[in-house]
């Protein structure tokens, strides 16, 4: 288990999110891989996502396009040695084999929305509130 936000950096991980509407029903999972590349206690920890496979085995910055950087919250509780295998994300063509991590969080809608627009669109103008939920239990996998 990991002790410090530092801990993190340079790990690879599986990142399950799970989004869920203001009356608690889930509204979509999706799954991410990337690489642990920056900690800060106050803004969270940057993982640079994945664009292509990432083998903790056979890694070389040079061999793989850079990803776009998501931001997890500091929060270690939901941060769980992961099994060896091959993991497939939400992303076409995107793995990840023998990550260090398996992350997982629920996010839920802070608020509901306007009766007029889909919980799924967001207009011009129009602020989501959302609050992250660690998941605190070890995942299955398998």
């Amino acid at each position: 288990m990991l002790k410090r936000i530092e801990d993190t950096l340079n790990k690879s991980c599986l990142i399950g999110l799970s989004y869920f509407n203001v009356q608690g029903e889930q509204l979509k999972q999706n799954i991410l891989a990337g690489r642990v590349i920056s900690v800060d206690s106050e803004l969270g920890i940057t993982i640079e996502l994945s664009t292509s496979e990432l083998s903790t085995n056979n890694l070389s910055a040079n061999e793989k396009s850079k990803g776009a950087n998501f931001i997890l919250p500091c929060d270690l509780s939901c941060w769980f040695t992961a099994p060896k295998g091959e993991f497939h994300t939400s992303q076409k063509e995107v793995k990840i084999i023998n990550p260090d991590c398996l992350v997982t969080w629920d996010i839920y809608q802070a608020r509901a929305q306007e009766k007029s627009q889909p919980t799924t669109k967001v207009t011009d103008g129009e602020q989501q509130w959302w609050q992250w939920r660690p998941r605190t239990q070890p995942p299955n996998v398998g």
